[in-house]
């Protein structure tokens, strides 16, 4: 049976037949890692742009998505990043949390959009926007704040392995892999753990307690 192409630039032409063109897609990535804060980014594309192969972040092999990202940093309009932490995300829920980096994502782009895109949950805003399940495999603007909040938050895991290599954190990402809850089992949970999360919660309930409490004073991640 042959492929169906997906119009990824449906939902954006159909508002710039209405003269709207200032059109903000957005995405979140890491609702179910166990260490660290969710990200959301929102991108503005230039009118009817065209990148052939962008679509769904989790679609994509890491070195293509290493290659959007460079690519949409040079040519969207403009790019906004949020970010909330584990301990908010313990105090508020993660879906909560999603919405709350998604609205920061929105306030830090320099551009104000007419309208926005938004991967599957509804938001609370003050222009216009259209909630899109599996928006991020519809919409191009969307695949590209995928694209964009991937790759942040896989950087800062990146970076997390270097201060913590025993935590193997540039593989697993923080999701709850094999070898992740191991590395867990074994070393404790850091400070930037969503202790909510019932694998956290389960050892912390063991009374195993967070692990390099003097040696990692200044984690800030």
């Amino acid at each position: 049976m042959a492929k169906v192409e997906v119009d990824l630039l449906k939902y954006e032409t159909d508002l710039y037949k209405k003269n709207i063109t200032l059109i903000a897609g957005v995405d979140e990535v890491g609702r179910g890692p166990l260490v660290g804060p969710v990200v959301a980014a929102a991108v503005i594309l230039p009118v009817n742009y065209k990148l052939e192969g962008l679509t769904d972040s989790k679609k994509l092999s890491e070195k293509k998505r290493n290659q959007f990202y460079e690519i949409l940093q040079k040519d969207a309009v403009a790019i906004g990043i949020g970010e909330i932490s584990a301990k908010k995300i313990d105090e508020v829920n993660i879906y909560e949390a999603s919405k709350l980096a998604m609205l920061e994502a929105l306030k830090n782009l320099k551009v104000k959009p007419e309208h926005v895109l938004i991967d599957a949950m509804p938001l609370d805003l003050d222009i216009p926007s259209t909630s899109i399940i599996h928006g991020d495999a519809l919409s191009l603007s969307i695949a590209a704040a995928s694209v964009i909040a991937k790759v942040t938050r896989d950087e800062e895991m990146y970076e997390l392995h270097k201060k913590y290599p025993e935590y193997h954190f540039d593989k697993h990402k923080g999701y709850p892999t094999k070898l992740h809850l191991e590395c867990l089992e074994k070393y404790g949970p850091l400070k930037n753990y969503r202790f909510t999360y019932k694998p956290v919660r389960d050892l912390i309930g063991e009374g195993d307690g967070v692990r390099h409490e003097k040696e990692h004073e200044k984690q800030t991640i």
